[in-house]
């Protein structure tokens, strides 16, 4: 896959998250509780969502470039979208970031292709669902459960829409004007998430509630990020000290790289249970609007 150590330590937090969920799932349709599928259809999805992230999905283009993003703050990778494409360039020169502002900013434009990417694959799984169950001829209560499984994903595809919406008028105005000093949170997931909460059906005392703990997500986050580049940087190192032939300093740099690398993994796994478990919560509070 030529994936960095970086995108391959993700890899493999991304598949451990996917097999713990297809292991509770199993459990569940073993007790008979996903009998309409809807809980099978969303492992699928995400399956997919991974395989696309990572080019194994047999698509030349779909891969995501690694590179080392610490030489120049940024991965020589496309947006896909010229609208991103246009700000991009307009913040690069603006002269309104820093090296470091400029590495959050591409971080958080990376985030919104992934959400359009996400987006784009549940569009086409609605879009097949809706197709088959066109030509059904005999309505059924099977087809019954159908349809209340393509509401669920029309009312799934609107919070993605808006949450993609949201980040782009973010992204418009951060380009624009710069980061604002006294913005509240600054990883691009957890402003994504706060502004989600912000409209869900919370009381006053639950979204202070979610609020200290979106500043506990934050800082996991952060953490995450610097063995990253660790990790990175332990990687570019080892394949110099493998071209000197000293046994005894490689060995020492392998297993410096070899924890840096577990370490990465875990908690990675931790940032995306932690996501899915806040995600889930919000999703939860925005339906209930809608009720």
């Amino acid at each position: 896959l030529h994936l960095s150590a970086v995108k391959l330590a993700e890899l493999h937090s991304d598949l451990k998250l996917q097999e713990k969920d297809e292991l509770s799932w199993k459990k569940l349709k073993a007790e008979g509780l996903d009998e309409d599928g809807e809980k099978e259809a969303k492992l699928r999805r995400n399956l997919n969502v991974i395989m696309t992230k990572y080019g194994m999905n047999g698509k030349k283009d779909s891969q995501v470039v690694g590179t080392n993003y610490i030489k120049d703050g940024t991965e020589s990778d496309t947006l896909d979208d010229p609208r991103l494409e246009k700000l991009w360039s307009k913040a690069k020169t603006s002269g309104k970031f820093s090296d470091e502002e400029l590495d959050k900013l591409w971080r958080e434009f990376k985030h919104h292709k992934e959400k359009i990417r996400e987006y784009n694959i549940l569009l086409e799984t609605v879009s097949r669902t809706e197709d088959i169950h066109k030509n059904v001829i005999n309505p059924s209560e099977e087809n019954l459960v159908k349809e209340e499984i393509l509401h669920n994903k029309h009312r799934e595809l609107k919070d993605k829409l808006r949450s993609i919406n949201q980040g782009f008028e973010r992204l418009r105005k951060v380009s624009h004007q710069g980061y604002d000093t006294t913005s509240e949170f600054e990883e691009p997931r957890v402003i994504d998430l706060w502004d989600m909460a912000k409209s869900a059906n919370f009381t006053e005392k639950e979204l202070e509630s979610f609020r200290e703990e979106l500043k506990h997500f934050e800082a996991k986050i952060e953490k995450h990020h610097h063995y990253q580049k660790q990790l990175e940087i332990s990687h570019q190192k080892l394949k110099h000290i493998e071209g000197m032939g000293d046994k005894d300093h490689l060995n020492r740099n392998k297993e410096k790289y070899a924890m840096l690398e577990e370490k990465t993994k875990e908690l990675g796994y931790k940032v995306k249970k932690h996501l899915q478990d806040l995600s889930s919560r919000i999703s939860q509070g925005l339906q209930h609007n809608e009720l």
